[in-house]
């Protein structure tokens, strides 16, 4: 089914927008365009204008066209496929493009730095073959470091990886991951909010990990620096209730403050293997995976 205005407001709204998300569950998209183009928001919000523009400059089918050539789709809440965690945020997606298979199953998030020390690099691989000899899927979000090497050892273990991505599905960032997207299609898929040629930005990243924290049982943090992105991920997956954990390193690495942060401030657990996690992720899988590939309306 073609959502025409749910995919133009996708278009010209910039994800993670909570005033925005609030008014389209209030509104609809139909009447929301309405008041945009109307001008009923230009005292209320700075984007307003900006916004505007956008809807009066695009155009359904063309958006549309642009998803299809880049082989991806257009998903949202109505859609049988539609991750109905993501519901549970504050300021949910008001859709999302799919590149590859269906989102659906058990799914834990590996997540840490983009500069991992060997040992670093090692853990995320041997946590993400472990979680997917067990039939979980891994999700991260396609970045340099901890992420890279989640997504490979999933990918080794012939299991299923989910990349959400800062950028449209068509802009291979970084672009040294090229190959590692294509092999993540083969089985899993890259997930975006944004068109598929849209550039990455570094706000894109913070709004994204909502979206990795949201759609999984719980979040590892494998090195993070004491002040990480990384971090962020693991409050946005506390604050929905989600299970946070940490692997400890050295003492003497920073590249282990974040994770040693997170467990001295008790906001995540110690886990130090699979199985460790998994003790506390299962009494939570029927609870999530209830709500993924759920129609939601």
């Amino acid at each position: 089914m073609i959502d025409r205005d749910k995919v133009v407001l996708f278009n010209a709204i910039e994800g993670g927008s909570k005033f925005w998300c609030e008014e389209l569950i209030r509104l609809g998209a139909s009447e929301l365009i309405e008041r945009i183009l109307a001008d009923f928001y230009l005292d209320q919000r700075k984007s307003a204008e900006r916004i505007k523009n956008k809807i009066l400059n695009s155009n359904s089918d063309e958006l549309y066209e642009q998803i299809s050539n880049s082989g991806s789709r257009f998903i949202t809440k109505e859609s049988s496929e539609w991750p109905g965690a993501l519901n549970d945020l504050a300021a949910p997606p008001i859709g999302l493009i799919v590149k590859g298979n269906e989102i659906e199953g058990n799914a834990v998030a590996i997540v840490g730095t983009r500069n991992p020390t060997i040992y670093g690099a090692k853990i995320a691989s041997q946590f993400a073959a472990g979680f997917s000899d067990r039939d979980w899927r891994v999700v991260s979000g396609g970045a340099y470091g901890i992420d890279t090497h989640a997504h490979r050892g999933a990918i080794a273990a012939e299991g299923k990886t989910f990349a959400v991505l800062a950028s449209g599905v068509s802009i291979n960032y970084p672009a040294g991951n090229e190959r590692l997207f294509a092999e993540i299609c083969e089985t899993g898929a890259l997930i975006s909010e944004v068109m598929p040629n849209e550039k990455a930005r570094q706000d894109r990243f913070l709004t994204r990990n909502r979206i990795i924290a949201a759609m999984t049982q719980g979040t590892i943090v494998v090195e993070a620096a004491f002040r990480s992105g990384s971090l962020r991920t693991a409050r946005d997956a506390a604050e929905l209730m989600r299970i946070v954990m940490a692997v400890p390193g050295p003492i003497s690495s920073p590249t282990s403050d974040g994770c040693h942060r997170l467990i001295g401030e008790r906001c995540a657990e110690i886990v130090t293997s699979v199985s460790d996690a998994l003790e506390l992720l299962m009494p939570l899988a029927p609870l999530i995976t209830s709500t993924l590939g759920a129609d939601v309306t």
